[in-house]
């Protein structure tokens, strides 16, 4: 009796499980998805260089150089062309702006670069 109570219990967890990870992609309907070739020109109009765009998991995958010359790695909505998750890889004589440098916050100057304050040693 107590068999197929726990089995049903672990297959709607593990259904439950498997529904949050599928969230992680992009899910406009393909009828609405804007132009590559939009996002493209929105991007060169900022500066950017594009090396390519592609469909990753239902979203824009963007990659190429920002405006001052980072590596940039972006994910966008196909319909809004909204931004929806990007990575910058700056080089070692980059200008990074203080609202992303951590070690420019009053509170962590003093602190030593560890990985108990999120930096890499």
């Amino acid at each position: 009796m107590k068999t197929p109570l726990l089995t049903t219990t672990l297959l709607a967890a593990i259904l439950a499980t498997g529904t949050a990870f599928a969230d992680d992609d992009c899910n406009d309907p393909v009828a609405d998805w804007q132009p590559k070739q939009t996002l493209r020109q929105m991007l060169e109009a900022k500066g950017w260089k594009i090396q390519r765009i592609k469909v990753d998991d239902g979203c824009y995958e963007v990659k190429g150089y920002d405006q001052n010359g980072n590596k940039v790695k972006a994910e966008y909505f196909p319909a809004s062309l909204r931004l929806r998750k990007l990575e910058t890889r700056f080089d070692k004589h980059a200008v990074i702006p203080d609202e992303l440098d951590p070690r420019n916050n009053p509170k962590n100057r003093d602190k030593k670069n560890t990985r108990d304050n999120g930096d890499r040693p």
